[in-house]
C-alpha cells in the first residue's frame, strides 16, 4: 500500500518519515519529467494518488501505484537509459519554442529508435553551442549529473578571434571573477593558432549559463565557434551531426558508481 507522508500530517499526528521517497524523485526516475518540471505540475494541480489531488512536492510514496499525471496512471520505471547526441547549431535545448524555433526533439524524432522512451537533456547547450548532449529517461540521474557537487567535467572546443597566450588562459586555474559572477577553477588550453584565428579546449566542472562564452569575451576574444566535446567519460568522438547513440547499460552503471552521492 503506498505510504503518504506529508511534513504537515507528520507535525500533526507526531508519525516517523516512513520508507521511501518524495513523489518528485519517483516521478523523475520514472522519467515522467525533471524535479523541477514535476513541482510545476503539482502546483497546476495535473498530479494525483487515486482521487486525491497531490500538493505538494513533500509527498512520500513506496511506490507510484495509483499515481496519475493528467488523469493517465504512470508506467513503472524503465532502466536507465542513456543516449550520445550530436546537437547542431541553431537548435534550442528545449521541447517546445512558443516562438517556432527548432529544438532538439525536432531532430531527435528521426535520429532515435521508435521504442525510445522519453528523454530529457542532461544539461543545456545554448542555441548557437553544438557537440555532445547527453539525454536521460532518468530524471534522478540527470538531476546526479547535473549538481556542481557531482564535479563531472565537461570539455569544450572554441574557435576564437583576437589575442591570447597560455600564460593568461592558465590564470582560469584560479577562477575568475566577471561583473560579479564567480567561476570556478578552468583548465584552459591553446591547441593551434593561425594569426588571430585560434583553437583552445577548456574543461570545467560547472557548467554555469553561458560560462565558455563569458570567460573568453572576458579576455577580448570572440567566439566563432564553440562544441562540446566530453561529459564526464562520454565523448562526441566522431558522432556525426544530428545523429544520436546509446550508451552501453554497462558503462551507464560504472558511471553511476562512480559519481559522489549528493546527501554525503
Amino acid at each position: 500500500m503506498n505510504g503518504l507522508y506529508t511534513p504537515m500530517a507528520a507535525a500533526m499526528s507526531n508519525e516517523p518519515r516512513p520508507e521511501g521517497d518524495r513523489i518528485a524523485k519517483l516521478l523523475a526516475r520514472a522519467g515522467v519529467a525533471s524535479r523541477r518540471e514535476i513541482e510545476r505540475m503539482i502546483a497546476d494541480k495535473r498530479i494525483k494518488i487515486g482521487d486525491e489531488l497531490v500538493t505538494t512536492p513533500a509527498t512520500f510514496l513506496t511506490s507510484l501505484k495509483g499515481v496519475t499525471v493528467d488523469g493517465k496512471p504512470v508506467s513503472k520505471p524503465e532502466r536507465t537509459r542513456l543516449f550520445a547526441f550530436h546537437k547542431p547549431t541553431g537548435q534550442l535545448t528545449a521541447e517546445r519554442d512558443f516562438s517556432g524555433r527548432p529544438t532538439i526533439y525536432d531532430a531527435l524524432r528521426n535520429a532515435l529508435p521508435k521504442d525510445t522512451p522519453r528523454l530529457m537533456p542532461v544539461g543545456r547547450l545554448d542555441m548557437n553551442t553544438e557537440g555532445l548532449l547527453l539525454m536521460t529517461n532518468d530524471g534522478e540521474f540527470k538531476r546526479q549529473m547535473e549538481l556542481p557537487s557531482s564535479e563531472i567535467p565537461r570539455t569544450y572546443r572554441a574557435r576564437t578571434f583576437g589575442d591570447i597566450t597560455q600564460e593568461q588562459l592558465e590564470t582560469l586555474i584560479e577562477g575568475v571573477e566577471i561583473e560579479g559572477m564567480r567561476y570556478d577553477r578552468i583548465d584552459a588550453n591553446l591547441e593551434r593558432s593561425a594569426g588571430a584565428n585560434k583553437w583552445i579546449e577548456l574543461t570545467l566542472t560547472e557548467g554555469k549559463n553561458r560560462e565558455v562564452r563569458r570567460v573568453l569575451e572576458h579576455f577580448g576574444l570572440e567566439v566563432s565557434r564553440l562544441i562540446r566535446t566530453a561529459y564526464g567519460p562520454f565523448h562526441l568522438a566522431d558522432l556525426p551531426r544530428g545523429a544520436a547513440e546509446e550508451i552501453r547499460k554497462e558503462d551507464i552503471e560504472r558511471f553511476r558508481s562512480s559519481l559522489k552521492d549528493p546527501r554525503k
